[in-house]
């Protein structure tokens, strides 16, 4: 790397210590990088790779623009940076003006370390927010995988660092929808205050026990969660497998540092969860149509009831069109489906997410053939899920990868979960995407494809103090600096 055109190309991604640093000398820097970048790295994440992959960075760029995420919060960092940006800017830097514009930021994880960057992010509520690229470290990869950024673990050396710099550079900015999740439960009267561990908790979803009697959130002697999401939000047996999966690996991280390994051992609980066979080793009291009533809202319209067949186990709300390792469960229905149901294509900007449902892993299995789909149940804009006593006491649920194990009514309580729309955030995706925009108009471009499932109709299987979205702190910049300066 010591050959005058590696040089310059790490040039084209560097930022100096004055605009990182508070106070920090200027000595007189002019050549403005072409594709400055903050990069968030999870350590933990990929087994070995994260530690790695955090060397590789620091030693190539400047190491106060890599952070690793289990020593700084990145709320904090970009807290700091903004700041520092806009102190700058107000004082005539051009420079920094120039690295706020075409900053981007690169997260390394798993879909949940991801979908914490996007509401981090999400909650700096600034006009241009820097676009997100990922580099693939879990098990899933889902998030990565649906912008074209791969979903196999990374090599760490230095050639294949720069080469995915590059590719940061070239990627193309991309407008996805973000939703909104309100989860609500009645107060116990006795027990503990806090119904779910806030350990449990995924990051895209907190709790909070006391909201101001003036916030239209609050109702009293509830228990209020509010996050988000911007893959999935599942309920049923994948979020149970899911969470016997995670549950395992915090036991014994030693064994999970391999993504084949991950894989396997994913499999291999999904059959000893009876999720293969679930009709045989699971009660009908963990279908989902026996654990709650279902309504939806397309677009702007009243609530309907949704029919869930009785067999379904599992539901998937689903924006992106990657799943368990990059499955697309909607598929693409065909155009007299489409018009007699109200279906489209899975765009990841239209307002609208697809509600799939699946009856066992071998209902699973159908989407690795061709034109394999889950039983499409609706495109909506709005979904409320209610639940009542019943023979369960609990259910699994999970959100972008983030599974916990959810309490439900024992008396005459009720638990609400409703998901909406919340805006729309700025990924940056590659030509091999899996997405698709509304706004695609090249039919040679990959991420578009026109071809129309021709499989059969569905089966109807009746016969058997309030926080921001995302994961940040509120974000609050201190007195001194003029909030107008920030676009």
């Amino acid at each position: 790397m010591g050959d005058g055109n590696s040089i310059r190309t790490l040039k084209e991604f560097s930022i100096p210590d004055y605009i990182l640093l508070p106070g920090a000398e200027n000595r007189g820097v002019y050549h403005v990088p072409a594709c400055p970048v903050v990069v968030f790295i999870n350590s933990k994440s990929g087994g070995q790779l994260g530690g790695e992959l955090f060397v590789t960075y620091s030693s190539i760029l400047n190491k106060n623009q890599v952070f690793d995420l289990g020593v700084h919060a990145p709320d904090k960092v970009l807290h700091q940076l903004y700041a520092n940006l806009a102190k700058l800017k107000h004082n005539g830097d051009n420079f920094a003006a120039e690295i706020q514009n075409r900053l981007r930021i690169i997260v390394a994880g798993g879909d949940g370390t991801a979908s914490w960057l996007l509401g981090v992010v999400s909650d700096l509520k600034l006009p241009h927010p820097p676009p997100i690229a990922m580099v693939p470290l879990g098990t899933g990869n889902n998030l990565p995988f649906a912008f074209g950024w791969g979903k196999k673990n990374p090599t760490t050396d230095i050639q294949s660092v720069v080469s995915f710099l590059n590719h940061v550079k070239a990627a193309k900015e991309m407008k996805i929808d973000s939703w909104h999740i309100i989860m609500r439960m009645k107060a116990p009267k006795e027990g503990s205050c806090d119904p779910i561990a806030p350990l449990e908790l995924p990051h895209a979803l907190h709790a909070f026990n006391r909201v101001s009697s003036s916030d239209k959130l609050n109702m009293e002697g509830y228990h209020t969660y509010r996050g988000g999401f911007w893959n999935y939000f599942s309920m049923g047996m994948d979020a149970q497998v899911s969470y016997a999966f995670h549950s395992e690996r915090k036991l014994h991280p030693e064994k999970f540092k391999n993504q084949l390994y991950n894989q396997s051992a994913y499999l291999k609980l999904g059959c000893t969860q009876g999720w293969f066979l679930s009709s045989l080793f699971q009660s009908s009291s963990r279908n989902i149509a026996q654990l709650t009533k279902v309504k939806i809202m397309k677009r702007q319209g009243q609530w309907e009831d949704l029919h869930i067949p009785r067999s379904i186990r599992s539901i998937v709300c689903l924006n992106l069109p990657s799943f368990s390792g990059g499955l697309n469960p909607w598929g693409k229905p065909n155009r007299k489906k489409s018009i007699y149901r109200d279906l489209t294509l899975p765009y990841v900007d239209d307002g609208l997410f697809e509600v799939v449902g699946f009856r066992d892993a071998w209902h699973g299995l159908v989407l690795f053939a061709p034109n394999g789909h889950g039983t499409r149940l609706a495109q909506a804009s709005k979904i409320r899920f209610e639940f009542h006593k019943g023979a369960a006491d609990y259910t699994f649920m999970r959100i972008d990868g983030e599974p916990w194990k959810q309490p439900l009514p024992k008396d005459d309580a009720t638990v609400v979960v409703e998901i909406s729309h919340h805006g729309q955030v700025s990924m940056l995706a590659t030509p091999l995407r899996h997405s698709k925009s509304m706004h695609d108009d090249d039919p040679s471009s990959p991420s578009v494809d026109h071809e129309e499932d021709d499989s059969s109709d569905e089966e109807d299987d009746s016969s058997e103090e309030r926080r921001k979205f995302g994961a940040a702190d509120t974000f609050k910049y201190p007195e001194e600096v003029d909030i107008a300066h920030l676009s």
